[in-house]
């Protein structure tokens, strides 16, 4: 009994014993270090080249010139052209508005016969004053009324003058009874209907010019150093004038249109830093092309091309490090940091320009603890 009991003990010790004198007689094994982890980084070939800086900036169309129709005259409207409504387009000298006349034609008339008559007193003060002179010299006349006659003569001669300017008010009063267009343009809006009485000095109307549209576009202080350093001092007659291109939506698709930078508004707003230059299109209702017009009230998009620089690298800004500089790979496949002078940054795009030959392969991949010399595995892009 105790023999089969204790076989089954005597078993298990001498497999414990057999197991450690196999562990103990076998081979030593050398600890190997794990191998290294060589990262593999995101690549693109450099390509320096000239790059045109541009500035982008939004704004609502303007006429350049806007006026009220104001009557200069008092009276019963006769007649309104048919051009007379709001977009109606009208040009230059077009008679908008006519105010009833006869009144005016009657005044004038009375002036010119006091005219003519004060030019009768005139010429008998002038013969009366000519016969006193004479008198005096032969010392006929006394004193005094030498005087007299020439105190009628001066009288005379300022009665003519007064009579001779109601005339030419008169003519004036007559001729703004016909209310003319003062440019080619268009009608914002009126107020005025044929039997309607207007008095001196009421606005009837509100109309603007269609030869040149503007647009007023903000740009930050930061980028006027990517425009012309002559931004500021431009002529509208000048030759190298800015261009710009606007482009908005308009009946349910996208157009562009031409324009030149002309003037910058005379200040800088201080609250928000930026300077409003002036964009102009001439006869924006009449495009060269297919293009439709350039209506007032229409909000663009701009793209104002400022200065162009040699010798730019455009980078996505995963490629900068630390915000100093780059890494290129070399042949070796090893990181190699190159300085750069960050020209420019609109949102994830960087202007930069250093010492980076066309087609070496710049990392784009972000690397924790890079080292310079590090190697890595290049993928491109």
């Amino acid at each position: 009994m105790i023999r089969r009991l204790l076989a089954p003990v005597l078993a298990g010790v001498a497999g414990l014993a057999l197991a450690a004198v196999i562990l103990m007689s076998g081979p030593e094994l050398d600890p190997q270090p794990p191998a290294p982890t060589i990262p593999a980084v995101r690549t693109v070939a450099a390509s320096p080249g000239t790059v045109q800086m541009t500035v982008a900036a939004h704004g609502a169309v303007v006429p350049r010139t806007e006026s009220n129709l104001v009557s200069e005259v008092a009276g019963r409207v006769v007649s309104v052209a048919q051009s007379m409504v709001s977009g109606g387009f009208f040009e230059r000298g077009d008679v908008l508005v006519e105010i009833e006349r006869a009144d005016y034609e009657v005044a004038l008339e009375r002036f010119r016969a006091q005219a003519t008559s004060a030019e009768s007193e005139l010429a008998r003060a002038e013969k009366a004053y000519q016969r006193h002179d004479e008198l005096r010299e032969a010392q006929s006349i006394s004193e005094s009324l030498h005087d007299e006659a020439l105190n009628r003569l001066t009288i005379a001669r300022a009665s003519l003058r007064e009579a001779r300017a109601r005339v030419a008010r008169g003519e004036l009063d007559l001729a703004r009874t016909r209310m003319t267009a003062p440019f080619d343009g268009r009608v914002r809006s009126e107020r005025v209907d044929p039997g309607q009485f207007v008095n001196r000095g009421e606005s009837i109307a509100t109309l603007y010019s269609v030869d040149v549209a503007e647009v007023r576009l903000p740009v930050r202080d930061e980028d006027l150093a990517f425009l012309p350093s002559s931004v500021a001092r431009l002529e509208a007659n000048a030759s190298d004038l800015p261009r710009v291109v606007l482009k908005a939506r308009f009946a349910g698709a996208e157009h562009a249109w031409e324009a030149r930078i002309v003037r910058t508004e005379g200040e800088l707003d201080p609250r928000t830093r930026m300077v409003n230059l002036v964009a102009q299109v001439p006869r924006p209702y009449d495009p060269a092309d297919d293009s439709p017009p350039l209506t007032v009230g229409l909000f663009v998009e701009a793209e104002i091309y400022g200065k162009t620089i040699d010798d730019v690298l455009v980078v996505p800004r995963s490629a900068l490090q630390s915000g100093e500089g780059v890494f290129v790979v070399d042949s070796e496949n090893r990181l190699s940091f190159r300085d750069v002078e960050i020209l420019r940054s609109t949102g994830e795009v960087y202007y930069v320009r250093g010492a980076i030959l066309a087609g070496e392969p710049i990392c784009l991949s972000t690397l924790d603890g890079a080292a310079d010399g590090q190697r890595v595995r290049p993928v491109g892009t």
